[in-house]
């Protein structure tokens, strides 16, 4: 190799870098380009993450990922250069774990679209109260599959039975 540094970070393939190119594209001397953020996509190209360079550089070395675009600088080793990718793509399909929602007031309003999940009327959010359809009292939990939204007579009806005892049926079924 003579003159020539070897970089097994190119894009998608190797590439050779002349050591005039490596003295005025490296990086700062302070580190930072090891702290960028690099995007993470899936083999379907899927954005599933973002981490640091570092890290980047490790999975692509690891033959875990490769390198999709680059950010220009380059971190410099005895023997060799490597392109700092900006974006990577993992190799092997990852499956995305599954985001759960946060359980609140907010989100339960969302999920039933301000609609009164026993009479159908649609009211401001102000106008609406979470119901436990297994009343609390009779053991129910306060879980997205167990609250819906309600407007205030029917809640007042509903009172602390089942839907069934006070002769009243849910719209839809509530879901996570």
């Amino acid at each position: 190799m003579s003159g020539k540094f070897h970089n097994p970070i190119g894009v998608g393939r190797n590439t050779i870098v002349p050591p005039a190119v490596l003295m005025t594209t490296h990086q700062d001397g302070n580190g930072h380009a090891l702290h960028a953020p690099v995007l993470v996509l899936n083999a379907s190209y899927e954005p599933i993450n973002v981490c640091a360079a570092r890290r980047a550089i490790v999975l692509v070395l690891k033959g875990v990922a490769m390198t999709e675009e680059e950010n220009g600088h380059f971190l410099h080793a005895a023997r060799l250069a490597l392109r700092v990718p900006s974006v990577i793509r993992l190799l092997e399909y990852r499956r995305i774990p599954h985001q759960s929602r946060a359980l609140s007031r907010k989100n339960i309003l969302l999920r039933d679209r301000n609609t009164c999940q026993y009479c159908g009327e649609v009211l401001l959010s102000s106008e609406l109260t979470l119901d436990h359809v297994i009343p609390r009292s009779r053991g129910g939990s306060s879980t997205w599959e167990n609250l819906v939204a309600c407007c205030h007579s029917c809640n007042r009806q509903k009172g602390n039975q089942f839907p069934a005892e006070a002769d009243m049926k849910l719209l839809r079924e509530p879901r996570a």
